[in-house]
């Protein structure tokens, strides 16, 4: 597995799904690159993100990425000056092409504001609905029963890892860590492998430590000149590398071909995973630099057996 990028990408938005999606199938297929499409497919209440004001290191991170520039004024708006549009409704046809191009499509969330800001603190019965509603809006947009999730911002709590095993899901990528595992959480181990997300994504990179736009690409691909022993799991965002960071993703395409990686779907990776021999991991609630509030980290191994 030591030479394959996993490409994950995150569709957060009514208009990424629209406008950032199909560019980045364009740019996959120009590069024979592989990639895993999580979508969005409740209301887009991207707007309501601004309840994260008060958060330490939101407003610094929101000037620094030039979030309004990346997202458009309209987007950050809905949920509040206008209704929140239904991604699932507006844009089923171009998540079906997607899947019908040959890419791998699976679960990001139903509503990401409400998923990324609340889910951590939330029970059993709030985070079944919210589950049991994209789950069950992914079976009427592809006709089949979904099996990766990849969790909104990283933010997770042991019902989700409850569910994703009672689903069948065949794989998660919920976390950021450095390698496949088991998941534990909440004195329970899960069945679902982790595959985490290893690399920094651009907007946690660009604005910090003198990196910019111009020079992100040879930041990324220096993290991923050593051999790595288990591949990577590169995340991206349809409203960011699909749209105005476009080149820079069409960069790092091309550099990692140059390195000799194969860029791949997700489930390729999880296809070639001994899960007889997953280690099992903690997850803990933690800090990556360049991006506010804490989310799902893959913590310590433990001594456990999977139930």
């Amino acid at each position: 597995m030591s030479k394959l990028i996993g490409l994950k990408i995150d569709v957060d938005t009514l208009r990424g799904t629209l406008e950032g999606v199909p560019q980045l199938v364009s740019v996959l297929r120009k590069h024979q690159a592989q990639a895993t499409f999580l979508f969005s497919l409740g209301p887009d209440n991207t707007g309501r993100a601004l309840r994260r004001i008060f958060r330490p290191g939101f407003l610094k991170k929101v000037f620094r990425t030039n979030v309004a520039g990346h997202y458009g004024l309209k987007t950050l708006m809905y949920g509040t000056l206008i209704p929140g549009p239904d991604i699932g409704v507006k844009a089923t046809e171009a998540m079906r092409r997607v899947r019908d191009a040959g890419f791998e499509v699976g679960i990001h969330t139903w509503d990401h504001i409400r998923w990324q800001d609340f889910v951590a603190r939330r029970d059993a019965d709030w985070t079944a609905r919210e589950f049991g509603k994209a789950v069950d809006r992914f079976g009427q947009v592809f006709g089949s029963a979904p099996k990766t999730f990849g969790a909104a911002g990283w933010q997770l709590n042991e019902h989700v890892l409850a569910l994703q095993q009672q689903f069948g899901f065949d794989y998660a990528s919920d976390t950021r860590g450095s390698f496949p595992f088991l998941p534990a959480m909440g004195g329970r181990s899960f069945t679902v492998p982790q595959l985490p997300t290893t690399l920094p994504t651009l907007d946690e990179l660009v604005g910090v430590d003198g990196i910019t736009v111009e020079n992100v690409t040879q930041h990324l691909l220096k993290l991923t000149e050593p051999l790595p022993v288990h591949g990577h799991i590169y995340t991206l965002h349809a409203e960011l590398e699909g749209m105005a960071l476009q080149p820079v993703f069409e960069e790092l395409l091309a550099g990692w071909k140059r390195q000799g990686y194969a860029l791949v779907a997700t489930r390729e990776m999880a296809a070639k995973l001994d899960r007889n021999s997953l280690p099992v991991h903690q997850v803990v609630m933690g800090e990556i630099a360049g991006r506010s509030g804490t989310l799902a980290l893959q913590g310590p191994r433990i001594s456990a057996t999977p139930v």
